[in-house]
Parts: C-alpha cells; sequence; structure tokens
C-alpha cells in the first residue's frame, strides 16, 4: 500500500511538471477563434493553421539556421577543449589563465568584442556567431578536470609501449572522458541557443537571425 502511495504521489508531480508543455502543445492545434474566445474547453478542435503561420513568418528557416549554429559551435568548442584538456594535463602551465577568464564576465567583453569583429570586417556575417565561441574556458576546465581523474600509471603504461601524444589521447583518454564531453556539449549548446543580446549586437541582416533573435 505505501509503495503504491509512493507511485501514485510520483505519478501526481511529473503531471503537474507536465502540464505546461501538454497545455501548449493542446493551444498549439486549437483553432484560432477558440484560443481568441478564451473558451478553450468548450469548443474542442484541431487546426494547423497556427503551424502554417510560424512557416509563413520564418519560424521554421530560424529554427534549422539556430540548430545548425549551436550544434557547430558545440562541435568547435569541443574540439578545442579536448586538445588545451590534453596540454593542460601534459604540464602546460596556464591553469591560471583558463580560471581567470572563467571569471570575467561575458557581457563586459561585448564592447572590445565588437571592435575585433569590426576591424576584421566580421559584423553581419556567420561567423561573427561562430568564431568567439570557439573555445570555452568552462568546457576546457571541465574536460581537464575528467582528464585529471585518469591514473597517471595508465598513461605511462601506454608509453612504455610506445603511444605517443596522438594514441594517447585519442585511443585511452577520448573514451575516457566521453562522458564529460556529453555533459559539456549539453551545456554550451543550451548557453550557445539562449544568446540573445550578443546576436542582436553583432548581427542585424535578418538571413543570419537565430530564432531567439527573431522571437525578439
Amino acid at each position: 500500500m505505501v509503495r503504491l502511495l509512493k507511485h501514485l504521489a510520483v505519478l501526481g508531480v511529473i503531471l503537474f511538471v507536465a502540464l505546461p508543455f501538454l497545455w501548449m502543445a493542446y493551444a498549439a492545434f486549437m483553432p484560432k477563434e477558440a484560443v481568441y474566445s478564451g473558451e478553450l474547453f468548450s469548443q474542442v478542435g484541431f487546426s494547423l493553421e497556427n503551424v502554417q503561420g510560424l512557416g509563413k513568418e520564418g519560424f521554421w528557416d530560424r529554427l534549422l539556421f539556430s540548430l545548425g549554429l549551436s550544434s557547430l559551435v558545440v562541435a568547435l568548442e569541443l574540439f578545442t577543449a579536448l586538445m588545451a584538456a590534453y596540454a593542460l594535463r601534459a604540464g602546460l602551465g596556464l591553469l591560471p589563465f583558463y580560471l581567470v577568464l572563467m571569471a570575467i564576465p561575458a557581457e563586459l567583453l561585448l564592447v572590445p568584442l565588437y571592435g575585433i569583429l569590426k576591424g576584421l570586417s566580421l559584423l553581419d556575417t556567420v561567423w561573427a556567431l561562430v568564431l568567439p565561441f570557439a573555445a570555452s574556458p568552462f568546457v576546457i576546465y571541465l574536460v581537464y578536470q575528467a582528464m585529471r581523474a585518469v591514473p597517471e600509471e595508465l598513461l605511462e603504461a601506454a608509453r612504455l609501449d610506445g603511444a605517443g601524444h596522438r594514441v594517447l589521447l585519442f585511443r585511452i583518454l577520448f573514451p575516457l572522458v566521453r562522458p564529460t564531453l556529453v555533459a559539456a556539449g549539453v551545456l554550451a549548446f543550451a548557453a550557445h541557443w539562449n544568446l540573445v543580446l550578443y546576436p542582436r549586437v553583432v548581427v542585424s541582416d535578418p538571413r543570419f537571425w537565430t530564432l531567439q533573435t527573431w522571437l525578439t
């Protein structure tokens, strides 16, 4: 009986959390007249008019553009993080530099970054949305901490067998830190996806607007 009550309580919490999402899905496919009238339950119906309207406004184009852009940024961040973290793991003494970069607010870099992009003629281009995010101190530090957890004896045994840096990184360390890379990729994707201020500053061409910029 106690177990049943626990399951019912968990089910109730799940339904409570899912209710806003279910409501959005329900309202998205309702006829426009029912939504505007406020009689959401007395007028039950199904309509694709709202979805078709989003397509005419350019929603799906902005969605695909943002997905591709954020995916490209994540791929670059993970690659540079893997390289930099391995260099730190191998003894490169730049860890304090990355810690200082993590402490600097991103908004503080907006004005100098705008000047750099303007000097390079990269404003109003897709590269203005990609290159500044090609490396992330936070992601580098996260991957570095995962590599630190790998026993040195394992790497030393590989070196005795003749393994070089490429084998150590891609055949030994990479499989071991893969869960951290996945977690870092999710965080990096969410961070870039939710950018609003930066894209509005460096891009004024509607062709390069992200979904968040388009919505605002």
